[in-house]
């Protein structure tokens, strides 16, 4: 017959063996299984009196490796669909490679006569209303987006293989006035004092600018002037200094091809009016969009040539 101290002993062992049993110890770390913070029941329970704790042999192979090759085949053979007969004289199957990602050609920023080619072929079927300048601004980026949207491709805004190839079949090869027409805008009349010697005869009622040897206009390009607040200067005025690769030290901006007239005014090209048109305007400058004409008009006017602003 048992004593009453004899099953107080027995019940203490048991309620140690439960609190045992109930935090289950991570193989090789000696942290309870449960939560980061100390495992399921918060404590940590030490062996028991007398008792030695052994610690579980490791595994004999990781816990990713497969199974024995017996077990897969038989679970292999449960799970796997009964095989679907080939037709005589089928083809075997073969798989299909993937198709390649279309390659950028042209992309905002870009600068090339093929960038001009794209905006001739966009104006030929109305996505593009304004002449080419070989720079892949943001109007251009527009229109070859909406060029894409009507034709369901990916609408990037950047001109792809299949989008070129998409537009080339849809177009013909630009002319020469279509890739580089003289201006956007009737050339106005020039001015009386533009009619002698070497000038740079700039309208403000046409936005251009013909360059004039003795009466006779050799080019024109379209030009931008300054805003009210910083307008352009008109009259009749020489080129002081010129310089090519120009920084603006006032604005921090870039004025390639300058050609100093009065102060701090110019006739430069910009690459602000070759992207976004007349929708901004210049400093005072007389901005040109054109890059190659103005390149070429920087290579013949010489310093002490006129330059007349009018209306």
């Amino acid at each position: 017959m048992l004593t009453t101290s004899a099953l107080c002993r027995g019940f203490a062992t048991a309620a140690v063996l439960a609190v045992s049993v109930g935090c289950t110890v991570q193989p090789g770390t000696g942290e309870p299984a449960g939560d980061a913070k100390g495992g399921d029941l918060g404590v940590s329970i030490g062996p028991l009196p007398g008792r030695t704790t052994a610690t579980p042999a490791p595994p004999s192979t990781p816990s990713d490796a497969p199974p024995p090759a017996s077990a897969r085949a038989a679970a292999d053979r449960s799970a796997a669909p009964a095989p679907t007969p080939t037709p005589p004289g089928s083809p075997a199957p073969s798989a299909s490679p993937e198709r390649p990602a279309p390659r950028t050609l042209m992309a905002p920023g870009s600068r090339s006569d093929q960038v001009r080619e794209l905006q001739a072929r966009l104006g030929q079927i109305g996505y593009f209303d304004r002449a080419p300048t070989g720079y892949y601004g943001s109007v251009t980026t527009g229109a070859v987006s909406a060029f894409q949207a009507k034709r369901g491709l990916p609408r990037t805004g950047a001109t792809d293989t299949v989008t070129w190839q998409r537009l080339l079949a849809m177009t013909r090869t630009p002319t020469a006035d279509e890739l580089d027409p003289p201006t956007t805008r009737p050339v106005a009349k020039p001015d009386p004092r533009c009619m002698k010697g070497r000038v740079m005869c700039i309208s403000k009622t046409s936005s251009t600018l013909s360059w004039m040897i003795d009466g006779k206009i050799k080019s024109s390009m379209d030009v931008r002037f300054g805003s009210e607040y910083t307008p352009t200067r008109e009259g009749t005025f020489k080129v002081g200094w010129k310089s090519r690769h120009h920084v603006s030290t006032l604005y921090d901006s870039p004025m390639p091809y300058a050609m100093f007239f009065s102060g701090g005014q110019a006739v430069h090209y910009s690459e602000d009016f070759a992207a976004r048109g007349y929708s901004g305007a210049s400093h005072g400058c007389v901005n040109v969009r054109d890059e190659k004409k103005i390149a070429a008009l920087y290579a013949e006017v010489k310093t002490g040539d006129k330059v007349v602003i009018y209306w």
